[in-house]
């Protein structure tokens, strides 16, 4: 148990000229002892207020003393005559403010109390009390004061409470100051098993460390060279848990105790700030928790090695360590790296050519050759996101989203999407799930294309894939995943279609709505097409352009004035809403 040490006792001392014979004060004196009780209750509760407020700004045992004696007298008419703290060894210890007469009249008489409540004379003043300063782990001290007149219930009241909370405080200030003690004893804990620390690695020898940690290169060439073997290694020498992530964050190789299970999926915002952090530093750096040392090549990062060390256990042995095993692992990187990079070349091209058209007995033989099987059904896939550009990064997100749900497939990207070769028909919902938890966006859209059987179909379905993407981007839904053999009406406006015959039909239909929005500047055409698209539902139409209900019905018998079509009509309505499809879709919405 840790002791409680002697309290610093405040000083309260007095100006000169402060008394006018020994043990009696001039009016002057007590005025300087703090501030006077007001004349309005109000403004003593408001100054009581303050003072509590003040008491628990410090955790200084002998300034919440000071507070309290020098407020005394906003309670009510009262005067601190004396205040006492108890020390470690359980005696009770003057302020310095306290008179001298007090010491042989007042202070025997408080200690006389054996911690209760009690009257006490104090020479030349009426009404002495010493309250007992209590807390939850006892006594903290005494407060005597004398009353200068009787005081009211209500001023008897005030002075309970500020002793009550001037005791509070006091406890909160020992349990600080308790802490603080722990604390430092904890501190020289550390430092002791630091010290010894330090003599056992002396006793093994600062040589026979260095030449384990240099055979490092060795036991890792030995043992296969990747990153299975360094982090085993890596945590054989320093006895810290050794891991190995790639630049995504993305757990490659765990060796030691305490692994996540399931390992935690990569934040890319917190994963690039945290590569950037380790990279501006020369060599490993400390960064929550783990000691990383980046894996590079060329100036680019491949991965990051790191020892988990929530402790800051590891000395300058573990340092060296590390950075022997991070030059033993980049080799390794590297040539993954180099490795991957050409199978997905490879992969790109075959399925650029495929997407394009190309002989049928040269794919099945390429597509052997970076092994997958052309010879199965396969599904082309158009995956395009919202706030994300087709490039090699996204690319990657994507690939890495398709194999996480099983997919098998060939990869590529395009203008404004990337491109999937899948051997089987794609779950409904999967792909699109594991992109949106990957970009932490679920902002994109997915097309899927009608099975196809042979690689001389690929051009046909890749055009059926962006048609299906193209109609789920237009429609009300946007964002998803939409297969073509599930358009319905929407598989005959595709590709190939007659554009001439398209927009015919659509100025047959429309062209009066088309060309009152254009010299009106009106949103007709859009309203009619947003109608259908909410299935005639009067407050959906309304909700989704955020007009009013009665606007919406004004809008719809405008457009039976300005087209001459009648809604109520099956077959009006049925070209009605085709034609909207055909303008908003193929024709872009455009007059």
């Amino acid at each position: 148990m840790v002791k409680r040490r002697p309290h610093i006792l405040i000083s309260h001392s007095h100006r000169k000229g402060s008394r006018s014979a020994v043990g009696h004060r001039q009016p002057t004196a007590i005025a300087r002892r703090g501030p006077q009780p007001s004349s309005s209750g109000g403004r003593s509760l408001q100054q009581l207020t303050a003072l509590l407020r003040d008491l628990f700004a410090t955790w200084d045992e002998n300034e919440i003393l000071r507070l309290a004696m020098d407020h005394v007298a906003t309670a009510g008419p009262y005067i601190a005559e004396a205040g006492y703290l108890l020390d470690a060894g359980g005696d009770l210890v003057p302020s310095a403010g306290n008179r001298q007469d007090h010491a042989l009249m007042v202070q025997p008489r408080v200690r006389d109390l054996a911690g209760q409540d009690g009257s006490v004379a104090v020479p030349g003043r009426h009404g002495g009390q010493a309250l007992g300063l209590r807390g939850l782990d006892g006594l903290h001290g005494y407060l005597v004061v004398t009353s200068r007149s009787p005081p009211t219930g209500t001023e008897r009241f005030l002075l309970a409470t500020l002793v009550r909370h001037t005791a509070a405080a006091l406890s909160v200030a020992f349990a600080q100051r308790r802490r603080r003690e722990e604390a430092g004893e904890l501190h020289d804990l550390r430092e002791e098993r630091a010290a010894l620390q330090r003599q056992l690695v002396t006793v093994v020898g600062e040589l026979a460390y260095r030449e384990s940690v240099h055979g490092l290169t060795a036991d890792v060439a030995a043992s296969g060279g990747d990153d299975v073997a360094v982090t085993r290694a890596l945590h054989a020498l320093t006895g810290l848990p050794a891991l190995v992530e790639d630049r995504f964050g993305r757990l490659r190789s765990w060796a030691g105790p305490q692994r996540p299970d399931p390992y935690p999926e990569p934040d890319p915002v917190r994963q690039t700030a945290l590569l950037n952090k380790a990279a501006r530093e020369a060599g490993p750096t400390r960064i929550e928790g783990r000691l990383i040392a980046l894996v590079r090549a060329h100036g680019e990062i491949l991965g990051m090695l790191a020892l988990v060390d929530p402790l800051g256990e590891a000395d300058e042995h573990a340092v060296l360590a590390l950075e022997q095993a991070v030059m033993s692992l980049a080799p390794e990187l590297a040539h993954l790296r180099n490795q991957a990079e050409v199978e997905l070349r490879l992969h790109r091209e075959l399925a650029d050519d495929l997407l394009a058209g190309t002989d049928e007995t040269s794919a099945y033989a390429r597509s052997e050759a970076v092994g997958h099987d052309l010879r199965r059904s396969h599904y082309i896939v158009v995956v395009r996101w919202s706030d994300r550009d087709a490039d090699d990064s996204f690319a990657q997100v994507v690939g890495r989203a398709a194999s996480a749900v099983g997919m098998r497939s060939l990869l590529t990207r395009g203008v404004e999407h990337v491109v999937l070769l899948a051997d089987e028909r794609p779950h409904a919902g999967a792909l699109y799930e594991a992109i949106a938890q990957d970009t932490g966006a679920p902002s994109g859209s997915i097309g899927v294309s009608a099975r196809c059987d042979s690689p001389d179909d690929f051009p046909q379905h890749y055009q059926e894939a962006q048609r299906a993407l193209e109609v789920l981007r237009h429609s009300r839904k946007q964002y998803g995943m939409t297969f073509f053999d599930q358009l319905g009406l929407y598989r005959i406006l595709g590709p190939g279609n007659n554009l001439r015959e398209l927009e015919a039909f659509v100025h047959e239909w429309l062209g009066k709505l088309i060309d009152y929005d254009a010299g009106n500047n009106s949103a007709m055409t859009e309203t009619l097409a947003r109608y259908f698209d909410c299935g005639g539902n009067y407050d959906e139409t309304a909700a989704s352009l955020s007009i009013h209900r009665s606007t919406l019905r004004y809008r719809l018998q405008r457009i039976r004035e300005i087209s001459g079509n009648d809604l109520a009509n099956v077959e009006d309505r049925l070209n009605l809403q085709v034609a909207t499809r055909v303008w908003k879709i193929v024709l872009g919405g455009s007059g």
